[in-house]
């Protein structure tokens, strides 16, 4: 009685492919739920596509692809003294971001090593790293580290070369790994800098790329005849007209109808945003589930493992044991089963 996501196997293969073939350097980024593969799959993948480099979110996700994957393994998260001991010698590339750490990590690597590091550089996202004449002084000064390069990472959407441009003038650097760099983009900074190695990492654009190769989809568990002004569920919420109430797989536990925050940034999303609150302060909220064509609403708030959603009368219902479709976002989404065909 699982929720699923069915993978169209040639389609996706085929768009990893292309996608890797427009960003020479590619880094795939496995991460969190594996952008609802797993990551351990991600990182098979990855060992498929030939790629020398893969890039985990924190040092816990190492230990899920080491095995699975034979080349290098960049971790993302800026290492930190209280960071996760990992023993997987030269394979780590550790990413760091402040003096401090920098001297730090040798004593904590421990006698004999010599860790390899990432200088990750406070782009505009002011997330973690070095400001820029920081950057340009470290770099020059490190002692019992091996140096990889810089790291950029970059707000969502185009225009970023501008940015980079800038960071290669005030910290150059024989290679930069950049996340969030369109594949023209890279082309144009690759003409322009022909003695400068670039390494996209991908993550969304790769494994999520081509929605059409993927399809989620939950098993019926039972459906009941209702009529209005009956009660159902937890709350006890009356029905406002003659239908079915399906019960399908998919709760919160699997991050059905969990969302993040919306960033409103137009005025039409934030007329959406407020005619979403309206609904929900009223009691009323719309499922991922399609039935019958239409996405339907959810009879009461999803439950951690099933949810309940209700169909009105003169729409077609699925038996019991058949699947219906359902949109969810793939990063907050754990599946019961992967089928890649």
């Amino acid at each position: 009685m699982p929720l699923s996501l069915y993978v169209d196997g040639p389609r996706w293969r085929d768009h990893l492919t292309k996608t890797a073939d427009d960003n020479p350097g590619l880094i795939p980024v496995a991460k969190g739920n594996g952008y609802g593969l797993t990551v351990g799959r991600l990182a098979r993948r990855a060992e498929w596509l030939g790629v020398d480099t893969i890039a985990v979110g924190t040092y816990p996700e190492v230990a899920e692809v080491v095995q699975r994957f034979s080349g290098d393994i960049l971790v993302m998260e800026p290492w930190r003294p209280f960071s996760p001991g990992v023993s997987y010698g030269d394979r780590v590339i550790h990413t760091v971001g402040r003096r401090s750490d920098l001297a730090a990590l040798p004593a904590a690597a421990g006698p004999g090593g010599s860790p390899r590091v990432l200088l990750e550089a406070l782009t505009s996202m002011r997330r973690h790293g070095f400001a820029a004449d920081d950057l340009a002084q470290v770099g020059r000064s490190i002692r019992g580290l091996r140096v990889e390069g810089h790291a950029v990472h970059l707000p969502l959407g185009d225009g970023h070369v501008a940015e980079v441009e800038r960071w290669l003038a005030a910290a150059p650097a024989r290679r930069w790994f950049a996340s969030h760099l369109r594949h023209d983009e890279l082309d144009e900074l690759s003409r322009r800098h022909p003695d400068v190695e670039f390494r996209p990492r991908v993550g969304t654009a790769l494994w999520l790329g081509d929605r059409g190769a993927l399809q989620a989809m939950a098993t019926v568990l039972d459906a009941h005849r209702v009529r209005r002004g009956e009660q159902v569920g937890y709350r006890q919420r009356r029905i406002g007209r003659d239908g079915t109430v399906l019960i399908v797989s998919g709760g919160t536990a699997h991050g059905v109808a969990l969302v993040a925050p919306n960033a409103a940034a137009s005025p039409r999303a934030r007329a959406a945003a407020l005619a979403q609150g309206g609904l929900s302060a009223s009691g009323r909220a719309l499922s991922p589930y399609l039935v019958d064509g239409k996405q339907r609403w959810f009879a009461e708030p999803p439950h951690m493992q099933v949810s309940m959603i209700f169909v009105p009368s003169g729409a077609t219902c699925p038996d019991v044991g058949d699947e219906v479709k359902l949109q969810v976002r793939f990063t907050t989404t754990t599946f019961d089963r992967v089928v890649v065909s």
